[in-house]
């Protein structure tokens, strides 16, 4: 993190690393990180989807390009549920993990990642959401309530929500937190959906938010990522 209170957090769903020319290059999903100048990333889609759940972007290729990596994951995968939180800063030191199962028709998770940064604590929370609207409004409330529990911190929740409707719906089930103005980041060649979003708690302000579209982003994943630049107060 820059010796101020700014700093860049990206959302992106990697997905495993096969771009939309079906090829699985991991140097091409960090190639599409770096030129972000992120300070931290959430990732989903990390790992592959079948047990023992691989990392789909491993550690080393990671670690070459400078970036550390949350311990969230079994042994050889990235992050949990294909959560992933990474950071490249020294700046920044983790300070507290953890797992967030989310109620649904399918398996999903959020994990949780606590920094302390030169200008105070911050907390990451990165999730990706299910497919069907009542799983999605569940797991919202869920979180919601799971937020309540943990000490008051400023907050950031970065992910896949799956959510098409650009209506504050989302924003009236977690009134806790104020999500960004959406940006269409999906399909990535031609995006219409804003499905990847970011939403921040008090504590936290965001200077400006948008969508990265620059190849190879818009082969690399079939998601674009999605950035905010944010201040603590």
């Amino acid at each position: 993190m820059p010796n101020s209170a700014h700093f860049r957090l990206a959302s992106y769903n990697i997905q495993k690393c096969v771009g939309l020319d079906l090829r699985r290059y991991p140097r091409r999903t960090v190639q599409v990180i770096e030129r972000m100048r992120a300070q931290i990333v959430v990732l989903q889609e990390a790992d592959k989807r079948l047990p023992p759940r691989p990392a789909a972007l491993s550690h080393f290729v990671l670690e070459e390009a400078g970036w550390k990596v949350a311990d969230l994951g079994g042994a050889g995968s990235l992050g949990w549920h294909g959560n992933a939180v990474i950071w490249k800063s020294d700046d920044l030191a983790v300070t507290a993990l953890g797992h967030h199962t989310l109620p649904g028709f399918e398996p999903r998770g959020a994990v949780r990642v606590e920094f302390e940064t030169a200008h105070g604590p911050i907390r990451v929370m990165g999730m990706h959401l299910g497919l069907l609207s009542a799983s999605r409004r569940h797991q919202i409330v869920q979180l919601s309530n799971e937020m309540k529990k943990l000490p008051k911190m400023p907050t950031v929740w970065a992910g896949d929500f799956n959510e098409w409707s650009n209506q504050p719906i989302l924003d009236h089930l977690a009134p806790g937190m104020r999500f960004l103005a959406p940006v269409a980041s999906f399909p990535a060649p031609r995006p219409v959906g804003a499905l990847d979003r970011i939403a921040l708690s008090a504590g936290v302000t965001a200077l400006d938010h948008g969508v990265h579209e620059k190849r190879p982003a818009s082969v690399a994943s079939d998601h674009l990522p999605v950035w905010a630049d944010l201040m603590l107060e």
